[in-house]
């Protein structure tokens, strides 16, 4: 069943058109990822099929009854409430029910409704708002809401905490959070990823792999996309285009349609230029001008094919002035952290040259803090580290905070390499897509991307053999992404970086250093290769805990166990006899009460009142012979 369909829908802002002529249909279930260039419009396109803007042509149809969640991009909950109070409101429905309910059982306990007629009703509508209120999950909502905030690391934070108060990637979370609580039947997520660390997006990833209805989601984590899309839709100037399968099909898909496309526009062109010469030729004779002409006339009407993969993309390559040693970087027993503050110690391993090493996880356990540490830019709280011969370092920083906010482009590059004329400062901005009048630009006045451009290109002039790189990725598009890559694996130097996005490390890695609180932990290959061997890792020391364990337990120790585990058989035993005694005393009441109402008028003289009366104290007593025997069976051992 189609969830969602738009027809034809275009969107303009003032005289910059964003994309025109889209198609787009969402299938009950489906799982489907959106991506293109930063600036294609990706967002504005989540934005028009939600309904927060409106098309400027072109239509946007949704199934009746169709509910829907929306999580825009950097879209953080804003609120006075607590944490948990904020979820709860997404299942205020059927907190309301289970206000109805708890009415309607008072009701059925008021002994002055006897009403024959009144109880029925009452009864058959309590039944059905049960049923309804199962249903819906009114017994599992706050297991939901607990398991969810735990998916997405809020388990440490007391729930009580005003939403307010938490830190702008908290927001964004808790925000996913009540997107996925909702349990719509379309799910409509603008990079939902940002803010997640590993752990994060893997619990992210399993859950929305099991979720019922359908999801449609913008992201650059191609790891993501691979994981759970079965469609990818690609937004490019020339239109939305859908592929089948995940972003590894996609990126195989386009390349095979590419080529295709190629081959037609390198036909067409041919035979253009084939006409064209034969026009040239044959219009100004007499005897074939008509001929020609016809050809004119034809030629002008054939719809002209563009010729495909013109769009623009970063141009980077990676160099070093000269080759360092083959021992690059040595830690020993190095502590890290600001102040008094220390966020992991004991940290000791070596890279050698050639090396591309991964360091991974979770948040604020200090990745981008060692970097600094190793670049020189924070100070070591205890142990050393040591580089190699003729090491030169270039330290990628995360948020570019040096950069200077009030240069231009042009004159923040050129003032790092005064020795380059203009010329060559410009070539080197245009291969990072900075052209014409765009290298005036003020630095304060680019996007994270252009950011991100700027500062790769002053890392490409460094030449340096080793590159600290701190989250490379954040901000580039996926074409800028894959030109990276490409860089990174033609490099002759040495790479320790930080990165959350995992296809980039199964790209680039060849080892994976794990960041802990204690130490560093190493894994040889990429990043499914870690996931692999952490996973055997984990399961070898298990067994090998347990075997120790059972070797080192003593004669007296199993004696004490023993002991201890007949006590609590014991206690078991006592709680089991207490409880059917309690229950055995209840029945006997409930028997002795139902007893009397039969000799009561208004039941005795009511035939199917007597009747029912008759059945539920036939019930009582089967229960009470049931329970006797089960107490009878207990005391006996």
């Amino acid at each position: 069943m189609v969830l969602l369909q738009a027809a034809q829908i275009s969107k303009s802002f003032g005289t910059h058109n964003i994309f025109a002529g889209l198609n787009l249909i969402v299938q009950e279930g489906e799982k489907a990822g959106i991506v293109g260039v930063n600036g294609a419009g990706k967002s504005t396109l989540l934005k028009v099929l939600t309904g927060n803007l409106a098309p400027d042509t072109g239509e946007v149809t949704r199934v009746r009854d169709l509910s829907l969640s929306y999580l825009a991009q950097g879209g953080g909950l804003d609120s006075k409430k607590s944490i948990w109070n904020e979820m709860l409101a997404v299942f205020t429905p059927l907190i309301d029910m289970e206000k109805q309910l708890r009415e309607m059982e008072r009701q059925m306990s008021n002994t002055s409704l006897v009403e024959d007629s009144v109880s029925r009703q009452l009864l058959e509508n309590y039944d059905n708002l049960s049923a309804l209120y199962k249903s819906r999950g009114g017994f599992t909502y706050e297991t939901s809401i607990h398991t969810v905030l735990s998916g997405l690391k809020f388990s440490d934070l007391d729930l009580a905490t005003p939403v307010n108060t938490l830190s702008g990637g908290q927001k964004t979370r808790l925000a996913l959070a009540r997107c996925l609580l909702g349990e719509p039947d379309l799910l409509i997520l603008d990079e939902p990823t940002n803010y997640l660390d590993m752990d994060n997006l893997a619990w992210l990833e399993q859950y929305l792999q099991s979720y019922r209805g359908a999801v449609l989601v913008v992201s650059h984590d191609r790891y993501f996309l691979d994981a759970l899309a079965k469609v990818i839709f690609e937004l490019t100037p020339g239109g939305l285009t859908r592929y089948t399968g995940n972003y590894s099909a996609f990126i195989q898909q386009k390349t095979v349609l590419t080529e295709q496309q190629l081959k037609n526009y390198t036909r067409q062109q041919s035979e253009i230029a084939r006409q064209e010469e034969f026009i040239r030729r044959n219009i100004a004779a007499k005897d074939t001008t008509k001929r020609a002409q016809s050809r004119l006339k034809a030629l002008e009407k054939v719809e002209r094919l563009e010729r495909p993969g013109q769009e623009r993309r970063v141009a980077l390559s990676f160099n070093v002035v000269r080759p360092s040693g083959m021992e690059v970087l040595q830690v020993n027993n190095l502590g890290i952290g600001y102040n008094e503050l220390t966020l992991s110690r004991g940290l000791d391993f070596q890279i050698n040259r050639g090396e591309r090493v991964a360091l991974v996880g979770p948040n604020g356990i200090g990745k981008s803090t060692l970097l600094k540490t190793i670049a020189g830019l924070l100070p070591s709280l205890e142990g050393q580290v040591r580089l190699g011969s003729h090491v030169q370092i270039g330290y990628y920083e995360q948020e570019q905070q040096g950069l200077s906010v009030d240069k231009q482009v042009l004159h923040e590059l050129w003032d790092r390499y005064p020795n380059l004329d203009e010329v060559d400062v410009r070539t080197v901005l245009g291969r990072f897509l900075f052209r014409g009048d765009e290298v005036k630009k003020y630095v304060g006045d680019l996007s994270g991307g252009e950011k991100s451009r700027l500062t790769l290109a002053d890392l490409m002039l460094q030449k340096a053999n080793l590159l600290l790189l701190d989250e490379p990725t954040n901000h580039l598009d996926l074409p800028a992404k894959e030109v990276l890559e490409e860089a990174l694996d033609g490099y002759p130097g040495t790479i320790l970086f930080v990165s959350h996005d995992r296809y980039f490390i199964n790209k680039t890695a060849t080892r994976v250093l794990e960041l802990s609180t204690t130490g560093v932990s190493s894994y040889m290959g990429n990043y499914d290769y870690f996931l692999q061997k952490k996973a055997e890792r984990e399961q070898q020391e298990g067994r090998r805990a347990n075997a120790e364990t059972a070797k080192i337990e003593s004669p007296e120790k199993k004696q004490y166990y023993q002991k201890k585990e007949e006590e609590r058989q014991k206690r078991i035993h006592r709680r089991r006899v207490e409880d059917l005694e309690q229950a055995i005393a209840n029945l006997e009441d409930n028997i002795s009460r139902l007893e009397a109402e039969l000799f009561q008028p208004e039941v005795y003289q009511d035939y199917k009142a007597c009747q029912k009366k008759q059945g539920e104290l036939e019930e009582a007593r089967r229960q009470l012979n049931d329970h006797m025997e089960k107490w009878l069976s207990l005391v006996g051992t």
